[in-house]
Order: C-alpha cells, then sequence, then structure tokens
C-alpha cells in the first residue's frame, strides 16, 4: 500500500506544489514527479481524460514517486467512486457550497466507519496481494485527501460551516470561478477577498489550497502562502509559456 506523501508533508507543516495538466499525458506527470513537484491535479473537470487515461497516468505518478490527484467533474457519489477506484490518492471536487455537499463527498470518499464507499477490490486495494481487505480499507481512509473547492460567493458565507466537516482535508480556492460568482469586479476585488478566505480557513484546521494561479505570478502565490495556503496548484501550460516565453527572449537578449 502506498503512502499519500503529499498529505504526509502537509501534516508535517510543509507547503506541497502541484501542476495541473488537463490532456492525456503521462510523460508530463513523469516529468513533473522527477522534477521534484510534490503532487499533479489530473483535471477531469475541464479536461477530456476518460478513466482509462486516468488510470495510465496515475502509474505514471507511481512509478515517479509524485501523488495523483484529480479534479472530478461533479459530486456523483458514483463519479468519487470510479475516479478512487482507479487509484488515485486525492479528490478535488468542484463547486461545494454547504456543510451538507462538503459531507457527502467526504463520506463518499471513505469506507465504512467514516462512510460509506462502495466496496471492491483492484489497484487501490494492491489486489488484495498480502493485505486483507479490512486492513486495505483502514489505510485508504487514512491516506486520501479530500479537496472541495470554495469558488463562489455562497459557499464563502457558509464557510464556517465546511469548515466543521469532519474528513475534508484541504479547502482549495479558486479565484477564477470565485471572480465570477462575485460579478467580476477584477482581479483586485477577488484577491482581497482571497486575502480573508485564506486565513480564515487556515484558522478553522484546515489546509487550504489556492489556485488558477498564474505562474509569473510568484510574489502573489508567495503573499497567500505568507497568509496561510499550503496546498499550491500551478497550471502546468502556464508553466509551459513561461519558459518558452523567457527562453525566447534571453536568446533574443544575445543577438
Amino acid at each position: 500500500m502506498r503512502t499519500n506523501s503529499t498529505k504526509a508533508k502537509l501534516k508535517n507543516g510543509e507547503v506541497v506544489y502541484g501542476a495541473i495538466i488537463s490532456r492525456d499525458s503521462p510523460d508530463l506527470v513523469e516529468l513533473f514527479g522527477a522534477i521534484g513537484f510534490d503532487f499533479v491535479m489530473i483535471d477531469c473537470e475541464h479536461g477530456p481524460m476518460n478513466l482509462d487515461q486516468v488510470e495510465h497516468m496515475v502509474r505514471a505518478a507511481e512509478v515517479f514517486g509524485i501523488t495523483p490527484i484529480t479534479r472530478i467533474p461533479d459530486h456523483a457519489d458514483s463519479t468519487i467512486l470510479r475516479f478512487l477506484d482507479r487509484g488515485v490518492q486525492g479528490i478535488i471536487v468542484p463547486h461545494v457550497n454547504t456543510r451538507e455537499q462538503a459531507d457527502a463527498i467526504a463520506r463518499a470518499a471513505r469506507y465504512h466507519p467514516e462512510g460509506h464507499r462502495g466496496v471492491a477490490g483492484g489497484r487501490p486495494h494492491d489486489y488484495g496481494v498480502g493485505i486483507s481487505r479490512e486492513e486495505s480499507m483502514r489505510w485508504i481512509n487514512a491516506e486520501i485527501l479530500v479537496i472541495p473547492m470554495v469558488e463562489e460567493t455562497e459557499a464563502v458565507e457558509n464557510l464556517d460551516a465546511i469548515l466543521s466537516v469532519p474528513g475534508v482535508d484541504v479547502l482549495h480556492v479558486a479565484s477564477g470561478d470565485l471572480g465570477q460568482s462575485m460579478g467580476n469586479p477584477g482581479p483586485a476585488a477577488v484577491r482581497q477577498l482571497m486575502r480573508e478566505v485564506v486565513p480564515k480557513i487556515r484558522a478553522g484546521g484546515k489546509n487550504v489550497g489556492v489556485g488558477g494561479n498564474n505562474p509569473a505570478d510568484a510574489a502573489g502565490i508567495a503573499e497567500f502562502i505568507k497568509l496561510g495556503a499550503n496546498f499550491v496548484t500551478v497550471s502546468s501550460h502556464g508553466l509551459l509559456q513561461l519558459g518558452a516565453l523567457d527562453f525566447k527572449r534571453r536568446v533574443q537578449a544575445e543577438l
């Protein structure tokens, strides 16, 4: 059975970094593992990957020692089950606005007694080799990361109630949809609300993520880390664009 290294680092007080991958790219998963990122977010909310492709990306993560986490498309128990049975070690769930939604997600992701996840064998349980079903279920319950997204003003209004849900490991604050739910008032207003939300989540005893980050905005990301954010996601496409532009500028400066 595999230890969730990202969850272990969070428990140890470390800041963890993950790349958002929105296409079927096991090689990109391997690359970010080799670089030393902590996790990948396999984006199946916006990305087109099917379950077979997700499983291959999970295998790539396991080989290169990086935690595979999937952003799933909806809250349904059946969706949560099918992604977790591929072997992902965490789920990021969009548009979680109430305590009831957060509690249902946390329970759907874990086996009895913490939840009601459907029982099956397969790769999350090492196919039952060398471990009993009861032991593997306890292990998975302890190692899984359940990460609801705070990306609407309704979630901000219900934040105290959401923070009280056991089994929620990280609350992930996403600026893009949060800004949209605010009526698109501009980046400054969204950032100000996030300055209030991020420390409130940490003070409530939960880890806190910031997502949708511009990789060129190192100062902005660092500001949120100083406010308490410890789970940072960044677009792999954004990193590619940043590196490509930097390469072109440096070459042209030598001409």
